[in-house]
């Protein structure tokens, strides 16, 4: 039997959008507030799916508890209260938007698990802006 399963989890985290190419105003136009020098920062919210076959063994496609902890030790404790521009080396080269940052945690979780599983991302910025990797 396919099922899905689902775990939310929540962090914050700092960001400034800015393309080292362009003009400052340039930069101000084209990412708004986002490239504030000072940085700015967002509560996101996180949905990770799981989509496998029910182990006929233990009734679960995967141990919540476990899935749990790869989400603690693999996100919130990387992310967390941090900065994604000066914190992580990932993106020393790359604009941390919600995109960018979305396939870092899907590749990062996926990496954590059993690749029997496929896996889906929703991360929120906002309470009405998220995205999802695949799609």
């Amino acid at each position: 039997m396919r099922i899905a399963v689902f775990r939310k989890a929540h962090f914050n985290a700092a960001h400034k959008l800015y393309n080292e190419e362009w003009s400052l105003e340039k930069n101000k136009e084209v990412f708004g507030l986002c490239s504030n020098p000072n940085y700015h920062g967002h509560n996101y919210d996180l949905e990770v799916k799981v989509v496998g076959e029910v182990d006929p063994e233990t009734g679960f496609l995967i141990d919540l508890k476990v899935l749990k902890n790869i989400i603690k030790t693999e996100i919130e404790d990387r992310f967390d209260h941090k900065n994604f521009n000066l914190d992580t080396p990932y993106f020393k080269d790359k604009n941390p938007t919600t995109e960018n940052i979305c396939f870092l945690i899907h590749e990062l979780l996926t990496a954590a698990m059993d690749p029997k599983f496929e896996i889906t991302v929703r991360l929120w910025e906002t309470e009405r802006n998220y995205v999802e990797y695949p799609a």
